[in-house]
């Protein structure tokens, strides 16, 4: 088995539904471009409030990517 090295990128997703909606989200859009996606971490929460009711999430992560061998 060999060592691996990870890349950390920072994402942030968007979404009206939940917060996991918009880490879904980020990490979608990012696999269309990017390789060996493998872990992340939520590092930052946000939403819109209107009224009394939350309309829009905003979720920050760190990606790790495994880089090539």
């Amino acid at each position: 088995m060999s060592d691996h090295v990870y890349k950390q990128i920072e994402l942030t997703g968007s979404s009206t539904v939940s917060s996991d909606e918009a880490i879904r989200c980020a990490i979608a859009r990012a696999s269309k471009t990017l390789r060996h996606l493998h872990w992340f971490e939520v590092t930052e929460t946000r939403g819109l409030i209107e009224g009394d009711k939350v309309m829009h999430w905003q979720v920050t992560i760190k990606v790790g990517l495994r880089i090539d061998e």
